[in-house]
């Protein structure tokens, strides 16, 4: 079993948060969560917390002790790091893949991910409407990001249909799940709609399968 920290953040697509967390917990892993302000639009927290896999639920609130902070205090988005096995983005909206990409630290995921140590993997599943996954801005933040975790030279030229295959063979540590081509919750059709949730959980799995069957006594 694998400690699966699963970031969900403000896309329509993460009232699917529900269908996420019982894919993972059938799987065996044991799961906290971390909100985003505005996921909480989208996500009943009473729900989720009492999700049988789900060990904690935490949002930007949770970060300090209420009263101030006295030397000593734990840090939650470091004890959330030290936790986790593998970190888990879905959906992942345009806001907070701009915050990812020019690493600004402004609530408890974004601090997470600025803090992760990146010898463990990330799953990331963006979700939004088509004109803003197709931006030029959403390439330019994907490549920030693929430039940061790459591993070898990534080729200057690919497209978003490409992106998967890139980050695969550059910056294998962090996985892209690309959207999928729908209707979408606006009511436009088109690429923006969050990856069906077995595209995401067996991207999970590829990555803890083979850390769980280590760990296991010859």
């Amino acid at each position: 079993m694998s400690r699966v920290l699963v970031g969900i953040t403000g896309s329509v697509a993460a009232i699917r948060a529900p269908e996420l967390v019982a894919s993972l917990g059938a799987a065996g892993h044991e799961i906290k969560l971390v909100l985003t302000e505005s996921a909480r639009y989208f996500v009943d927290l009473m729900n989720v917390s009492q999700m049988a896999a789900v060990v904690a639920v935490h949002q930007d609130a949770d970060e300090w002790p209420v009263g101030g902070y006295t030397r000593g205090d734990r840090v939650l988005h470091i004890d959330l790091r030290s936790w986790a096995d593998i970190l888990v983005v879905a959906p992942l909206d345009a806001h907070t893949l701009a915050k990812f990409a020019l690493g600004l630290s402004d609530n408890l995921l974004s601090c997470v991910f600025r803090a992760w140590d990146f010898d463990r993997p990330v799953v990331l599943a963006p979700a939004m409407n088509t004109r803003m996954w197709e931006s030029p801005v959403t390439r330019r933040h994907l490549a920030q990001l693929l430039e940061d975790r790459s591993l070898s030279a990534a080729p200057a030229c690919w497209t978003l249909a490409e992106v998967a295959e890139t980050f695969a063979c550059h910056a294998p540590s962090l996985v892209l799940v690309p959207p999928q081509s729908k209707k979408l919750a606006c009511g436009d059709v088109g690429m923006g709609a969050m990856a069906e949730i077995d595209s995401i959980t067996n991207a999970v799995w590829n990555w803890t399968q083979p850390l769980e069957d280590s760990a296991e006594p010859a």
